[in-house]
């Protein structure tokens, strides 16, 4: 992965306290997996940036590459990397996902 990528990457994840590497976009998501996670995020009224690889080959592989995480989706939260639709997923139904969320932070909508 070039630098440029892992710099536009980076900027995503630092910009972004919720930030979402998807197939599609949390409107129209492309993927089961990126659905779910990103209607995870929607049911618990967190705002977040969907990042959509489609868009780019570069990132597509590039994210892959800089989570050390072979799948997409990838759910980040304060710059830290949770993970994937399984484990975020899991996160969500034991009540995790929302304490992490809270614990950093993260505002929920009213």
């Amino acid at each position: 992965m070039d630098d440029q990528i892992r710099n536009l990457i980076q900027n995503h994840i630092d910009n972004n306290d919720v930030c979402l590497f998807m197939k599609g976009t949390p409107d129209a998501p492309q993927c089961g997996f990126s659905m779910a996670v990103s209607n995870m995020l929607k049911i618990l009224e967190i705002n977040f940036k969907g990042v959509n690889v489609l868009e780019d080959q570069k990132i597509r592989e590039g994210i892959k590459t800089f989570s050390d995480w072979p799948t997409i989706p990838q759910l980040y939260i304060k710059k830290e990397f949770i993970g994937g639709c399984d484990i975020v997923k899991e996160m969500y139904e034991n009540g995790e996902l929302k304490k992490i969320l809270e614990t950093k932070g993260i505002n929920f909508k009213k």
